[in-house]
């Protein structure tokens, strides 16, 4: 059944910094940092965690139907996406504003900076997810990073239609308070964040990783670690399961999404949340080893070992 993916649409800036972001960017300087990296490399890429999210799951053969807001520039987003089978009738294109751009940097040891222009994404609000009885067939959904206004009203009417939903903060997590997030929390089926974001989720709302999986209506909480893969909790419980080892490491961009897209399509299944994230490390892994964070592609395999 379809899974709903609410989350930004976006063009990304992609380039390469051949040294260390650590080599140029002085501690005690920090507070006067200005600093220039030389790019050699430069590609533009589709993108947004909507995007990202869904053309995984397509590849995996879900049925992903994207809710996410496109620009003035943004017709030949939408017709790729329409090109892979996806459902793009809850995408909306604003009439004034660009299409969100992302500029990302890595360097060597597959750090990154990142600069966002939000666009027409900051308008996502605009667009409601469907009541039960306009799309009775939505079996799950994602939260994942948009306009704020957008995650918090889009959280709302999932939780209200009744479809069990991942909260994805990412980058968009400093954007709500502590109030707001242990609302979100409260809605949630699924949580899934970074290490990082793990240790600000827990900062921002009182709670540990244990706290939150043991709230009522919380089925797993879970916090990838890169290559080191994941920690689950589960009332109250942490397990652990490995990562896997990438072919090679290539661009660290999307991997996050890639992940996310292997959660829902093992969700929507019905397995358990271990074999999920099983499928999720190996997606992230075969994301690593492509450029950009939509050109991998899955081999028959994928599923069968997962």
């Amino acid at each position: 059944m379809p899974a709903l993916i609410c989350g930004s649409l976006a063009f990304d800036t992609i380039t390469t910094f051949p040294g260390r972001f650590a080599e140029q960017i002085l501690p005690e300087q920090v507070h006067i940092l200005n600093v220039s990296f030389l790019v050699p490399t430069l590609r533009r890429e589709w993108g947004g965690c909507a995007g990202n999210i869904a053309y995984s799951l397509q590849l995996l053969g879900g049925a992903p139907v994207i809710l996410a807001a496109l620009g003035v520039d943004g017709g030949e987003y939408q017709q790729r996406i329409a090109s892979w089978g996806a459902d793009t009738s809850l995408i909306w294109r604003d009439p004034e504003l660009h299409t969100a751009q992302c500029h990302i940097t890595t360097d060597r040891d597959n750090n990154q900076i990142t600069a966002f222009h939000p666009g027409a994404m900051s308008h996502a609000h605009m667009i409601a997810v469907p009541g039960k009885t306009e799309r009775p067939d939505l079996a799950i959904g994602i939260i994942a990073p948009d306009g704020g206004e957008a995650m918090w009203q889009h959280a709302h009417q999932m939780h209200a239609a009744g479809i069990p939903f991942i909260f994805d903060p990412g980058q968009q997590l400093p954007q709500f308070d502590g109030d707001q997030h242990r609302e979100m929390l409260g809605m949630a089926r699924w949580v899934a964040v970074n290490d990082y974001e793990a240790k600000m989720l827990a900062d921002r709302t009182g709670l540990t990783l244990a706290e939150m999986s043991r709230r009522e209506n919380i089925a797993g909480v879970i916090v990838t670690l890169g290559a080191e893969g994941c920690e689950l909790w589960q009332q109250g419980e942490r397990s652990h399961v490995p990562g896997v080892v990438a072919q090679g490491v290539v661009d660290p961009t999307g991997c996050g999404d890639a992940f996310r897209s292997g959660l829902l399509y093992g969700l929507e299944r019905g397995w358990t949340l271990e074999r999920c994230v099983v499928l999720a490390n190996r997606l992230g892994a075969i994301k690593i080893a492509s450029r950009g964070p939509q050109n991998h592609t899955l081999d028959a395999g994928t599923l069968t070992t997962a």
